[in-house]
């Protein structure tokens, strides 16, 4: 059987890994002029995989241990990552009506459609993304910190 420690240092080690992919993910978006179908698959190919790498070791690993050593830093940790899956999901409430409304306008494929004049709503929902990717990302950002003081503090700090 593998030890403990191990399988924390791998579940930490492609949490941390999914950093750069969301973070590029956010570039490519905020980098194009106007957002194609193409700039739309690129970008997407790396926030699953970014998103993946973090919610895999979530459900698989943190999830089922919680409650074993259920201390107060275990709480805030859980509490900033469950936060920043809540802000993710109000973050796919204006992703999604903006797909909508983008598709059924061929906004994808004609670059020259103003984006705002889509929908009368559109502006309301990109503010809904922004918020809900911004949340996300800062409490995203906590959770990692304090999971790398958990990981310290339970599997690094007893061996010294």
């Amino acid at each position: 059987m593998v030890d403990e420690s191990v399988l924390a240092a791998l579940a930490g080690l492609s949490v941390t890994s999914s950093l750069p992919f969301l973070l590029y993910g956010a570039w490519i978006m905020i980098d194009a002029e106007t957002v194609s179908w193409n700039v739309l698959t690129h970008h997407l190919r790396y926030i699953v995989t970014g998103l993946a790498l973090t919610t895999l070791p979530v459900v698989v690993w943190m999830l089922p241990r919680l409650f074993r050593r259920l201390t107060g830093l275990a709480v805030i940790h859980a509490f900033l990552g469950l936060q920043a899956y809540a802000l993710l999901a109000f973050a796919l409430t204006g992703i999604v009506r903006i797909f909508q409304a983008k598709r059924g306008a061929d906004a994808y494929e004609d670059p020259d459609v103003d984006i705002d004049e889509i929908h009368e709503n559109m502006g309301y929902w990109r503010a809904r993304l922004r918020v809900g990717v911004a949340g996300f990302m800062l409490l995203w950002l906590g959770a990692w910190l304090t999971g790398l003081y958990r990981f310290y503090s339970l599997h690094v700090a007893p061996l010294l």
